[in-house]
C-alpha cells in the first residue's frame, strides 16, 4: 500500500508465489447449502502486490461466503513478473488491482489493451512524504538540502517537483537518492530522510516502530494528485460478455468492504487467519486507519468521480508525461451495486 506498488513490475519476481483461496477452504455458506446446488463460476483476482490491508475486504468476501453467495468460486493471486494488468488484458485474471497513474500507459498504448477500471478500493489518495520530525520536513519547501529516496519514475519525480515548487522551493536542491526502500523505518534511521509512502501501512509501521513523524500528504498540496490508487480494474472485453457476473463479483466486494468499515477489528483477524505470515500488530492498526478511508465522504462504495479521474490525467498530458486520455476514458462506475 505504500508506493512501492508503482515499482511492482521491478520486484514482482520475488512475489510470483502464489496464495490461492478457493470457496471450499475458505469461504462460510450462509445459505444453507443452497449454493452449493447452484452452478459457480470461476473468477481469478490477481493483487498489485502482497495481501494487506487494501485488500481486506476481498479475503472478508472470501471468508464470510460472500462470493459464494453470488455464485463465484473466487482465487486470489500475487502477481506476475508482468504485473497485474497484463495478466488482465490477456485474460489469465477477470479481474485486478492497479493504480490510476499506472494505468495512463495502458490507456496510451497503440495496442488496445481491455482494461477498464470498475472501482476504487479507497476513496481518496493516501501518500505522501514522510520524514522525522526533527529533520523539519514539515511542507514541502523542507526537502530542500534533503536525502529524498527515489524510484528514478519520470511521473514520481515530477510530482516531487510540482510539490516542492509550490511550496515556493526549489527543486533542484533536493538530494535525489536512487534506493527502493523496503524497510522505511530503517531508512529514515539512516541515511534517507523523505520517502514515498501509502499511511496506511508504512506509515503506520513507523507509528508502532515510535518514530515521530511528518506526513505531507499529496492531495494537500496539489489537487490533481487527488487520484484513484488502488483500483479494481476488468478485463473489458470479459465483463461486456458478462455483465451480470462482473455485478455480482462487485456486490460481493462491495460487502466485504463495508464489514471492514464496520468491523475494523475483526475484519483485521479475517485477513490474518486468511494470510497468517502477515504482522497481526501492523494488520490491526493499519485496519483500524483505513477502514474510514474506504468510502471517506462519499455514499456508494467504490464509486469514481469522472472529474478527479480527468484532472489527473490532464495534468499528466499537460506536463508532457502522457499522451492525451480523452475524458471519461478508462473507467466505468456502471457496474458498481
Amino acid at each position: 500500500m505504500k508506493r512501492h506498488n508503482i515499482l511492482k513490475k521491478i520486484l514482482s519476481s520475488v512475489l510470483a508465489v502464489v496464495l490461492t483461496f478457493g470457496m471450499a477452504g475458505c469461504g462460510k455458506d450462509k445459505n444453507n447449502n443452497e449454493s452449493a446446488d447452484k452452478p459457480m463460476t470461476d473468477i481469478t483476482l490477481v493483487l498489485d502486490w502482497t495481501p494487506n490491508t487494501n485488500h481486506t475486504g476481498f479475503y472478508v468476501a472470501l471468508s464470510e461466503g460472500y462470493f459464494e453467495e453470488e455464485g463465484l468460486n473466487v482465487t486470489i493471486i500475487q502477481p506476475p513478473e508482468d504485473g497485474a494488468t497484463m495478466m488482465v488484458a490477456s485474460g489469465d485474471a477477470q479481474f485486478g488491482i492497479d493504480f490510476q497513474d499506472y494505468l495512463a500507459p495502458v490507456f496510451t498504448s497503440e495496442d488496445d489493451i481491455p482494461v477498464i477500471a470498475v472501482a476504487t478500493l479507497i476513496q481518496h489518495n493516501t501518500s505522501g512524504i514522510i520524514s522525522l520530525k526533527e529533520d523539519g520536513i514539515d511542507t514541502p519547501k523542507g526537502l530542500e538540502g534533503k536525502n529524498y529516496a527515489t524510484w528514478e519514475l519520470p511521473v514520481e519525480q515530477a510530482m516531487i517537483e510540482n510539490i516542492v515548487e509550490a511550496d515556493g522551493g526549489d527543486y533542484s536542491k533536493v538530494n535525489l537518492i536512487p534506493e527502493y526502500v523496503t524497510d522505511e523505518v530503517a531508512a529514515l534511521k539512516q541515511d534517507i530522510d523523505a520517502i514515498w509512502v501509502y499511511y496506511a501501512w508504512a506509515g503506520i509501521a513507523t507509528e508502532l516502530a515510535g518514530l515521530d513523524t511528518n506526513m505531507i500528504y499529496f492531495k494537500d498540496i496539489t489537487p490533481e494528485f487527488d487520484y484513484y490508487s488502488p483500483v479494481i480494474i476488468a478485463n473489458s472485453d470479459w465483463i461486456s460478455e458478462n455483465p451480470d457476473t462482473a455485478k455480482a463479483f462487485l456486490r460481493a466486494t462491495k460487502k466485504g468492504y463495508e464489514y471492514a468499515i464496520d468491523n475494523p477489528d475483526k475484519a483485521a483477524e479475517i485477513l490474518c487467519e486468511q494470510v497468517p505470515e502477515l504482522d497481526e500488530e501492523l494488520v490491526k492498526k493499519s485496519q483500524e486507519w483505513l477502514s474510514a478511508q474506504y468510502k471517506a465522504d462519499v455514499d456508494r462504495w467504490g464509486y469514481i468521480d469522472q472529474s478527479r479521474w480527468d484532472a489527473f490525467y490532464k495534468w499528466l498530458s499537460d506536463n508532457n508525461l502522457s499522451d492525451e486520455i480523452p475524458s471519461g476514458y478508462g473507467f466505468t462506475n456502471d457496474y458498481l451495486p
